[in-house]
């Protein structure tokens, strides 16, 4: 299913209240009778988006979703750093053969 942007002032394709499809001449929804006084309005169509509210707290978030513990970078592994090694010194060898 593909959306439309939603131009300010004209009806929506889909109620965004209920969900139900709205005909294009249609004054209100069939479903649940929204309209542009009361369910069309940019403050709805920005509200069916499901954003977070304005007293929306990230690090209370994070620490709810993940726990209290916080991440430790712990760098690149040494086996890499061993790789990394052989793989120079294999070109080394290769360029002073």
């Amino acid at each position: 299913m593909t959306t439309k942007l939603q131009v300010p002032g004209s009806k929506p394709d889909i109620c965004p209240n209920c969900g139900a499809e709205v005909p294009p001449n249609a004054r209100a929804c069939p479903e649940c009778g929204s309209d542009e006084q009361t369910g069309w309005s940019d403050e709805a169509n920005a509200g069916a988006l499901g954003l977070p509210d304005e007293e929306f707290d990230h690090d209370d978030f994070v620490e709810r979703e993940f726990g209290a513990k916080k991440a430790i970078p712990r760098g690149v592994h040494w086996f890499w750093w061993l790789i990394a090694l052989v793989v120079a010194a294999a070109f080394l060898a290769l360029l002073l053969r």
